[in-house]
């Protein structure tokens, strides 16, 4: 099947928006096993955007176009789709009435230009957005299917895992059924990974199991895309492979599907019946953000600290601990320290202290440093603690100090050991052997 996007917006193609949706829309149908043939960016403008209709109704079967479904005159998508289809715009009188509710359930009436969208070329199939004002629809351009899709990412994502997927998957011929399985990791590199799991395609003879990665730093996407002529047999043939990627990473997969590892870690904390306090300095709260961001935080995370100078350390959390020297301490003895004093003072199970340095100064165009992280987590059972050297840009360094935060907690939840070494630390020698 001939896929083709069309992203719409003079805010994206000037580049003052980045195009996160088409990066969304492509990875999503190439886990399903359907490929975009061609990608298109165009401006707010009537002509352009005829002409680029036109010429994708000629070549494609299916086209995804985002954006535009607004309801300013710099909002084109059903007007020019219309006229591209040789058709009239047409007043969708269900989908007014479903603007107008949400509008009055959020205690506020419809301003008039609202109305427009509603209007949708005439013939053309509803797409449900559930969560906003912007219709989707389908309608027939040329040879080609076209699918319009609001600009918002959390509507577009919703539209396409509930309105365009199942039509896209329906049309391309019969492919029964196609099931997708993703192991987001941290630690293992992607080319180490592919090693790890070298052979693992040949355990379907029928390859109707097919291994890909999506690597972005630090977690890895590892993913399972399994063709089948029903559930049950796509289970059947999943099943010894999953439980081959467990034996071989295991230890470093830290969540499954669309699992997070805040949401891992918030399950294991929960489960046990536990609270969690955080204090952090080379991570600047990245931590405690991702935690405290997940719903009902409040039922397990109590606190969250950013402290960067010795002072502040020692104002929080040290201001009567007069034997020790928080200024020329190792930063070790401060994890430990601190891992403690987060836990009583907040009154958790359990204190993650993240306290890391930079050492010397950025080196390289891309400004690369070494950051070393100690990591100390006080828990029922006493206190654990972790020490690792990364490398790259500072920002690079901190993302990586954080997860590996996280990780600290998940696998000290799990029984897992929290020093298995990651591929990203600074080292003289080669990760080597299985993992897990």
């Amino acid at each position: 099947m001939n896929i083709e996007v069309i992203c719409t917006g003079d805010e994206v193609l000037t580049g003052k928006i980045v195009n996160s949706n088409y990066a969304f829309i492509a990875q999503k149908l190439e886990d399903y096993g359907l490929s975009v043939q061609s990608g298109l960016t165009v401006g707010d403008d009537r002509e352009a955007l005829l002409e680029a209709f036109l010429k994708a109704g000629e070549r494609a079967d299916a086209v995804i176009v985002n954006g535009g479904l607004g309801p300013t005159v710099d909002d084109l998508s059903q007007e020019v789709a219309a006229q591209a289809a040789g058709v009239e715009l047409v007043l969708h009188e269900s989908w007014l009435y479903r603007m107008e509710r949400f509008f009055q359930s959020r205690g506020r009436t419809m301003p008039p230009n609202n109305r427009k969208q509603a209007m949708l070329p005439e013939g053309a199939e509803m797409l449900d957005n559930p969560i906003g004002t912007a219709c989707g629809f389908a309608v027939g351009i040329g040879k080609a299917t076209f699918f319009f899709t609001p600009g918002v990412p959390r509507e577009l994502f919703r539209m396409l895992d509930e309105q365009i997927l199942p039509r896209l998957l329906g049309s391309a011929g019969d492919l029964g059924v196609i099931v997708l399985r993703r192991f987001h990791s941290f630690g293992l590199g992607e080319s180490h990974v592919d090693q790890l799991l070298s052979g693992l395609e040949e355990m379907d003879p029928d390859g109707t199991v097919k291994l890909g990665f999506r690597a972005h730093y630090p977690q890895l996407e590892t993913k399972l895309v399994c063709h089948a002529p029903n559930h049950d047999v796509a289970r059947e043939k999943l099943e010894p492979i999953e439980a081959e990627v467990y034996r071989r990473i295991g230890n470093f997969i830290l969540a499954v599907d669309d699992e997070t590892h805040e949401s891992v870690v918030r399950g294991l904390i929960e489960a046990g019946g536990g609270s969690l306090a955080v204090i952090e300095d080379i991570t600047g709260g990245r931590v405690a953000q991702r935690l405290s961001a997940l719903p009902g935080a409040e039922r397990f995370f109590v606190n969250g600290t950013v402290a960067l100078t010795a002072e502040a350390k020692r104002n929080d959390f040290g201001a009567e601990d007069g034997d020790f020297d928080w200024a020329t301490a190792p930063d070790e003895a401060v994890a430990l320290r601190l891992a403690t004093a987060v836990r009583e003072r907040a009154g958790s199970s359990h204190g993650l202290a993240v306290i890391g340095r930079y050492d010397g100064e950025p080196r390289g165009r891309a400004g690369h440093v070494s950051g070393t992280i100690n990591y100390a987590l006080a828990a029922p059972g006493g206190v654990v603690s972790r020490q690792a050297e990364l490398t790259g840009s500072r920002d690079w360094v901190s993302l990586g100090a954080a997860e590996m935060g996280l990780d600290v907690l998940r696998r000290h939840l799990k029984g897992l050991p929290i020093d298995e070494r990651i591929d990203f630390e600074k080292t003289d020698s080669p990760p080597s052997g299985r993992a897990g």
